[in-house]
């Protein structure tokens, strides 16, 4: 059963998610930006030090809190490891107010029928009950969809609505996220195809289930306004999906009731030799920014 009060701040309660959730394959492009260079380590396990002690560093910066940001998406291997001596998941919500979510896809399949599944999770159960003793509230999966395959697009909804029911059995909530990319030719079609498909499963889910939407920026503003105000709809939240953080919060402030998800548009302006001081200072402006662009009201 998930937690009242941290279901009213992911319901109710303005601010946005922190999408600190980049795992093997986005790595080393999230270092490089952050100013470590490929050369600067040797190995997974090096790699995964690196930026587990990059995103201890946002974690445990002044302007990092439940103030602005209401939730954070972790990668595994963060959710094992600590901040400040203690479990992330509990660092985040008892010192910092933020709630914590978990990534739990594996990465993508080979695109077939104009999109990307996800690829078997053979191991979900188990993720998924250490991830509730860990004090995790949320999932997080992704899907891309690259062209408008009504054939594709359906597959890409009803493995992720699959998916978020066996997340549901375990008391956690899912974000469902079946991205269309920002470079689909056929972008607009394929949001139209995808806000039907979102519309059956949720119709369908039993009554009192709820779940959260992270998608694309539609193309058209308040194009997703009907899942927005779906009572199965905890809150529906916008991938920032390679635009900048300027353009990404400037398209996101027309569509009302969505708030964001970034990632790389959080980090894009910190840097590893930026002092604390620096650091939290160049946060604060980036946090201040995106919460800025998801304070549109339904």
């Amino acid at each position: 059963m998930a937690d009242a009060k941290q279901m009213w701040q992911m319901s109710e309660k303005g601010g946005f998610i922190a999408a600190l959730d980049q795992s093997g394959g986005s790595t080393p492009g999230a270092l490089r930006l952050y100013g470590i260079a490929d050369s600067d380590y040797s190995g997974d396990e090096e790699m995964f030090r690196l930026m587990h002690e990059m995103r201890v560093r946002i974690m445990t910066a002044p302007s990092f809190s439940g103030d602005k940001v209401i939730g954070a998406i972790l990668f595994e291997k963060t959710m094992d490891g600590e901040a400040k001596g203690k479990p992330v998941p509990s660092y985040l919500w008892e010192d910092r107010g933020v709630v914590p979510f978990l990534k739990v896809d594996k990465g993508l399949a080979a695109e077939e029928n104009g999109v990307q599944v996800m690829k078997p999770m053979p191991d979900l159960d188990a993720l998924l009950a250490r991830a509730v003793k860990k004090g995790i509230f949320g999932t997080k999966m992704r899907s891309v969809i690259a062209n408008a395959d009504p054939v594709g697009i359906a597959a890409v909804v009803k493995q992720q609505f699959e998916v978020g029911r066996q997340i549901l059995g375990h008391g956690l909530i899912p974000i469902i996220e079946p991205e269309v990319s920002i470079k689909s030719p056929t972008k607009q079609e394929a949001e139209a195809i995808l806000r039907d498909e979102i519309v059956k499963e949720l119709d369908a889910l039993p009554e009192g289930v709820r779940v959260i939407l992270k998608l694309t920026i539609p193309t058209v503003a308040d194009f997703y306004a009907p899942l927005v105000a779906h009572k199965a709809v905890i809150r529906v939240v916008a991938l920032s999906g390679g635009y900048t953080r300027a353009d990404a919060c400037e398209k996101l402030s027309h569509n009302h009731g969505m708030i964001a998800s970034f990632s790389r548009a959080l980090t894009e302006d910190l840097r590893v030799s930026m002092s604390d001081a620096e650091f939290d200072q160049s946060l604060a402006a980036t946090i201040d920014q995106i919460y800025a662009g998801s304070v549109t009201k339904v």
